[in-house]
Formats: C-alpha cells, structure tokens, sequence
C-alpha cells in the first residue's frame, strides 16, 4: 500500500451522485493507485458527507497534468468573476 500525504478538508458545497443533487461535506485529495484510471498513479480526489454512507461518494481519478490544470482553471475562474459575484464566505466556510 502506498503511503502519501492525504488532505481532508470540510467543504460547503453540493455534488450530483446517482442523478440527484446531494449535500457534501468532506474531500480527500491523495495519490495512490486508482481504481479505474490506467497508470500506475494518479491523484485522487473523493467527495463525499459521510453522513449519507459510502456510496454518496464523488471520485476522481486525474493524472498529475491534468489534476495541476484543474487547480490553476479552478483558481482563474474564480480570479475572473465579477466583483461581488460570489457571495464572502459565511461562517461556516471559515475551517
């Protein structure tokens, strides 16, 4: 087994699984050796609210190319929106 930093954080957000929207709570980002995806390694990321068991889970499988492109399209999106677009983060937001 494959020993590798893991973060967890607590997430605000909602997640589609099985069709229908869901509340999640928690992610997991690591590497290690996926399920699915065909390469020896990949990052890891796992959404989920434990709350609502195992199977309410989003996972995805990203090499390492397309897991950095994914974190800089997610930071220039969220660079790019309007003034005041999104909402200041509530309480809950702050971990």
């Amino acid at each position: 087994m494959c020993t590798y930093q893991t973060e967890k954080i607590s997430l605000n957000a909602s997640a589609k699984v099985h069709g229908s929207w869901t509340t999640v709570t928690d992610a997991t980002v690591y590497v290690d050796h996926p399920v699915h995806f065909p390469a020896g390694h990949a990052l890891m990321i796992d959404v989920m609210n434990p709350a609502n068991g195992p199977a309410a889970r989003v996972a995805l499988e990203l090499s390492a190319p397309s897991a950095r492109e994914l974190a800089a399209a997610i930071v220039r999106a969220l660079d790019n929106a309007p003034s005041g677009l999104l909402a200041p983060p509530s309480t809950s937001d702050v971990r």
